[in-house]
């Protein structure tokens, strides 16, 4: 059963992030904000201006008191020792705010909007220094841990883009629907009714991996190698689409939450963990030991889209409810998975050790 967090919310909760010292933010519908210790206690609420929906929380990596929300078309930084007006507001997208991401360093913040468009501001200067695009609506965007000038991108075109701010246009592209399997059947007339849109993005602390939850309920891993990133492993994660995706600090551990109301919980290590040990190599044994088909592209298409049968969940969450977010928070000495839905409240569920 869920413990759930109450009191801090009247309307659905859109997003969550945790800080390094344990506290919990959490943005919701008509502007509401509002921070919870890890007791689940509301310690803080804001209503911001023109009452959008706050539609992401992230702090900044090296300084847990400072935290980013974006709201409409606008991005506020917020002091939680004293959650009044905003200490600084950046108003450079022309369309809705769909996701945040701040590089580790925190001196830059990537804003994924509705017209396709990120909006990466240099936070030193106080100014745009990048705007990167995609043909139709930016779902998510994260920069890479360990590589401060690095991100990754998706959005609703079905495309992944890997970035670095040296460059306005990509340095690689992958379109979903061109990583499935390639013969003629059910698959390709399924994806014809249910497209890969592209819905959340998530890097793992390793800086090399990444992984990606679409409309077509399927997880797909990528892994960087130098300037562009290939397809690692896919497997069906939920029956509806993949909402929310999530790798946990440390080991490849994935938490994904999806539109049919689960949590899931996914061990990666043995799949992708012996391969990042040392990627050149691996992937060059990879190679030399895949049959020709697999290897048009680079992609090992077929390899890896037929891996999915054996992926199977350590832990299945019944949430019973379309997941807007998930986070994983450390309360009292054991891991919490925290879950947004369309209700005003926080879900925590505890995680085997």
């Amino acid at each position: 059963m869920a413990l759930k967090w109450i009191g801090g919310h009247s309307s659905s909760i859109l997003c969550l992030n945790v800080n390094s010292e344990g506290l919990v933010a959490s943005g919701a519908e008509r502007g509401e904000l509002t921070l919870w210790d890890g007791g689940g206690t509301p310690t803080g609420q804001l209503q911001l201006p023109e009452a959008d929906d706050v539609t992401s929380v992230v702090f900044s990596p090296c300084c847990p008191t400072r935290l980013y929300t974006s709201h409409g078309e606008t991005i506020s930084l917020l002091d939680v020792r004293s959650l009044k007006e905003p200490v600084e507001c950046f108003h450079v997208n022309e369309e809705e705010i769909n996701c945040l991401s701040v590089n580790e360093t925190d001196n830059f913040l990537a804003a994924a909007d509705d017209s396709g468009a990120i909006k990466v501001i240099d936070l030193e200067n106080k100014k745009v220094t990048r705007s990167l695009r995609h043909a139709n609506i930016c779902s998510s965007v994260a920069f890479r841990p360990q590589r401060p000038q690095s991100l990754v991108s998706c959005g609703l075109d079905m495309q992944v883009m890997l970035w670095n701010l040296q460059k306005a246009r990509p340095l690689w592209t992958t379109n979903l629907q061109e990583c499935e399997p390639q013969e003629n059947g059910p698959q390709s007339a399924g994806q014809f009714f249910n497209p890969p849109l592209a819905h959340s993005l998530s890097v793992a602390s390793c800086g090399n991996l990444f992984v990606c939850g679409a409309q077509d309920g399927k997880v797909r891993i990528f892994r960087v190698t130098g300037v562009k990133f290939e397809h690692e492993l896919e497997f069906q994660g939920h029956s509806l689409g993949v909402s929310q995706v999530l790798f946990m600090p440390g080991a490849y551990w994935l938490l994904t939450g999806g539109n049919d109301g689960k949590v899931l919980l996914w061990d990666v290590n043995s799949d992708v963990g012996k391969q990042l040990k040392s990627p050149a190599k691996s992937l060059q044994r990879r190679k030399a030991h895949a049959p020709a088909s697999t290897r048009k592209d680079g992609k090992l298409n077929k390899v890896a889209s037929n891996e999915h049968t054996r992926v199977l969940p350590k832990v299945t969450i019944e949430h019973g409810e379309k997941v807007n977010w998930v986070a994983c928070a450390e309360i009292k000495g054991s891991k919490r998975v925290l879950v947004a839905d369309q209700s005003s409240s926080v879900s925590v569920y505890p995680l085997p050790q």
